[in-house]
């Protein structure tokens, strides 16, 4: 009788060649399924203003979760206009307006919704204090005011 080792040969095994002519291929098709999917988002700015210059300026982390307001003149008539995103609207509309924003946007972004208000410079303290009140109603408590940076500050 044969042990039993004898019987089972042990065969040396080698892991294939991994074929990779396809993955360029694979690369581009994800390329461009995220190129259609993403949606970027701007805004046409329907107003004049002259955003004010600070010292103390941060980049907002999730822009995905930022409203824009914009205070400034009408490019038609010269009044003072606030514009919501891409629509001007007058300051009690914008509850109702934040809510459809809020209800589009996922749970995790309707948590952190930040309301951008970029004012002119020049722009009267009363509508601003409108706009501020109408975003208080909504419960949009976070405000982030929008500035540039002040270049070469003298020390």
């Amino acid at each position: 009788m044969r042990p039993m080792q004898s019987l089972y040969r042990r065969r040396s095994h080698s892991v294939p060649s991994l074929n990779l002519a396809s993955m360029p291929d694979l690369i581009f098709t994800v390329l461009f399924f995220f190129m259609i999917v993403t949606h970027m988002r701007s805004d046409e700015v329907k107003v004049r203003l002259t955003v004010p210059q600070g010292t103390e300026v941060q980049k907002v982390a999730n822009k995905s979760a930022v409203v824009n307001i914009y205070v400034g003149q009408s490019r038609e008539d010269g009044t003072w206009t606030v514009q919501l995103n891409g629509d001007i609207v007058n300051p009690s509309e914008i509850p109702a307006r934040i809510e459809a924003v809020r209800s589009r946007m996922s749970p995790e972004n309707a948590e952190r919704m930040t309301v951008s208000l970029r004012a002119d410079r020049k722009a009267p303290m009363g509508i601003i204090a409108d706009v501020k009140q109408a975003l208080q109603q909504a419960y949009a408590l976070k405000i982030n005011y929008s500035a540039t940076e002040i270049k070469n500050q003298p020390l």
